[in-house]
């Protein structure tokens, strides 16, 4: 079930349209999630660490290697105010 991600640029983001459904299916894989999201925060916060955010858009999934500058219950705050929603987050790496 490996589905490719394909890489864009950080700056492409605002101008995508996330569905409001969330794409995980289990409640540990979104527990998962948020303990990943918050260990990113500190890498990019503390050591300005790059992960890869692998996340689905409403037309296909993507990748953005970037650095998370927030995290709140429902958003993903990254550099100049750039959003991508939490529920739209296959994994963090």
């Amino acid at each position: 079930m490996e589905a490719t991600f394909d890489l864009i640029d950080k700056e492409v983001i605002p101008t995508l349209n996330f569905p409001k459904d969330e794409v995980l299916g289990d409640k540990e894989a979104i527990s998962s999630r948020k303990n990943d999201l918050d260990r990113a925060l500190s890498l990019g916060n503390l050591e300005h660490v790059k992960i890869k955010i692998y996340f689905e858009d409403d037309a296909s999934k993507k990748m953005v290697e970037t650095t998370i500058w927030g995290v709140t219950e429902e958003r993903v705050i990254l550099k100049q105010g750039v959003i991508i929603p939490v529920n739209r987050i296959h994994k963090i790496v």
